[in-house]
């Protein structure tokens, strides 16, 4: 028993579980604090106030709508990238990676520019009377720039695991391409779509820097809950009680999209 053990530990060298345990530290204790500064008494009512409900009702309404959207251009993205050859996958896999490396702001800055008035796009949709950015569907763009990577690279990752045996199989038994892509290719990368769909959506309504630029901070138009948890903090809108519930309640579905998701795969390997 007492070499097995020593076989799992390995033979790391035992003084970096130093600098390990400050690496923990770091993550742990500023969440920690945050759960000691919530007001217990009043949590309830700060959740349930109307600046509060408007904000978690956007950001809930927007972050659905953004994952719908993800869903419906990321499955074939995804597909996509899968399925091409080594070397155009790599390319297109960057390409979807940029704005999970990209600082939000700059994402938010780079849709006005696609979608403003001044831009060749934006001046076409105004000449429809189409105005798209500080407005709610603003929100939801900016909140699929940056959700939209999480849910590819889950699924595609998933796609290449599973590879193309039972589709050769299927068909070769005379099964069309639709017929396999729904019976064969989906469900074996259930998985994999599944927590691309639940980060997708976790992404999504914890988004703010996009969002900012590019929605502005307009109650119950563009707020959504990261947006009101800063402007309280900047003594503005709601109170930093309602903040600190907010944010708490951002903490607690964090929580539960990694529960989720590990719960998910778990009974997948079943």
């Amino acid at each position: 028993m007492a070499g097995v053990r020593k076989r799992q530990a390995g033979f790391v060298p035992r003084v970096l579980a130093i600098p390990a345990v400050l690496g923990l530290a770091l993550l742990i204790l500023p969440l920690g604090a945050l759960v000691l500064r919530v007001e217990w008494s009043t949590l309830w009512t700060d959740v349930t106030s109307p600046e509060a409900l408007s904000a978690l009702g956007l950001s809930l309404l927007t972050g659905l709508i953004a994952t719908g959207i993800c869903v419906v251009l990321g499955v074939p993205l995804a597909l996509l990238i899968a399925r091409s050859r080594v070397r155009t996958a790599a390319v297109l896999r960057a390409v979807v990676t940029v704005p999970l490396v990209l600082p939000p702001m700059v994402g938010g800055v780079a849709l006005l520019f696609l979608f403003g008035r001044t831009s060749w796009f934006g001046g076409i949709l105004a000449e429809w009377g189409i105005r798209v950015p500080f407005t709610t569907g603003a929100v939801v763009l900016a909140q699929t720039f940056v959700a939209l990577p999480f849910l590819v690279l889950a699924l595609e990752g998933s796609l290449r695991a599973t590879g193309v045996g039972f589709e050769q199989a299927a068909a070769g038994l005379g099964a069309g391409r639709w017929r396999i892509l729904a019976r064969v290719t989906m469900p074996l990368a259930a998985p994999g779509l599944v927590a691309g769909i639940v980060l997708c959506f976790a992404r999504a309504i914890g988004e703010f820097g996009a969002t900012a630029l590019f929605a502005g901070n307009a109650p119950g138009v563009t707020q959504t809950m990261p947006l009101a948890i800063y402007t309280a903090f900047n003594g503005a809108g709601v109170s930093q009680g309602t903040a600190v519930a907010l944010s708490l309640l951002l903490l607690v579905t964090a929580v539960g999209v990694l529960l989720l998701v590990r719960a998910w795969r778990a009974e997948a390997q079943r």
